[in-house]
């Protein structure tokens, strides 16, 4: 087995190397006038089983295409084998088709990566579990929520109450409360199909003096996080934690969700931002150990 971190994952890619003890394949990255990518591997992959570490994050479609151009280019240099290990899922918000003509965007990409040659797909609390039944490859969904709940369980927030933002997120709050150990809730809201807006529904949370964490897999906007937050600080809570796994974070959005009374915001290195300070690579690696 050896590791190719893609560009848009390579400390990540090196981390999980490192803790399985693999060698990595340096890849060359140019990008032409035009915008255009331009992949190269600098080392022979004929034969080999080839891990590939790479995000979708923005800017989705350039990481995108350099994710196809990797696998295709690793299948046509002769490897044994491929896996595309991509721990955030671009796309994978769009799976439903809510107005007439819409695109089933996720499907279209996943098509892309079985048709580049993809043997194996491994991904990271995909935003539903509904998507993986569409690959026709073997495919991995591994959750990064303990990884954060233990992490606050470890700062502080043992006993904390763990509040879904939305039933899909209930899941993952259950799996918290398993470390966390104060209970678990989920807030319904409704969201506008075509603003986008998000309002709560009228929900009771016994947490009046208690520290709680809002667990989500993305942030993007921050605006479901807010409402989350604003939710839990009126109803009497002591300190409020925001966790992630795949901190997106469009421009304000930690501004947001600090603003609505959250004392921390935490994400994993899923996605690489200011706030990454848990690393998925031991979940990846042990999933990669796994199959060896």
């Amino acid at each position: 087995m050896i590791i190719a971190p893609g560009p848009a994952s390579i400390e990540l890619g090196l981390k999980i190397a490192e803790l399985l003890g693999v060698r990595t394949v340096p890849i060359e990255l140019k990008t032409f006038p035009d915008g255009e990518s331009y992949i190269r591997y600098t080392e022979d992959v004929g034969g080999e089983d080839v891990v590939i570490v790479q995000n979708t994050c923005p800017p989705q479609e350039v990481n995108l295409i350099q994710l196809v151009l990797l696998i295709d280019a690793a299948k046509d240099l002769k490897a044994n084998s491929v896996t595309a290990i991509v721990p955030y899922l671009a796309y994978a918000r769009q799976m439903k088709r809510t107005r007439s003509g819409e695109a089933i965007s996720v499907k279209s990409i996943i098509k892309l990566i079985e048709k580049a040659g993809a043997d194996r797909f491994v991904t990271v609390d995909i935003h539903d579990k509904a998507i993986l039944k569409w690959f026709n490859i073997r495919v991995q969904n591994l959750s990064a929520i303990p990884l954060l709940a233990n992490f606050l369980k470890d700062h502080g927030y043992a006993g904390a109450f763990s509040l879904a933002p939305d039933d899909g997120a209930l899941e993952a709050n259950k799996k918290a409360d398993k470390i966390l150990g104060g209970g678990y809730g989920c807030l319904y809201k409704d969201r506008d199909v075509i603003t986008g807006k998000v309002e709560a529904k009228r929900t009771k949370f016994d947490v009046k003096g208690r520290d709680c964490v809002v667990f989500d897999d993305i942030v993007s906007t921050g605006e479901t996080m807010e409402v989350a937050i604003r939710t839990l600080k009126n109803q009497g809570a002591r300190r409020v934690c925001a966790a992630c796994v795949h901190p997106i974070l469009a421009a304000g959005a930690i501004e947001r969700v600090l603003g609505s009374g959250a004392e921390l915001i935490i994400g994993t290195d899923s996605v690489p931002s200011t706030i990454s300070i848990v690393s998925i690579a031991p979940i990846i690696a042990a999933a990669l150990e796994r199959k060896a």
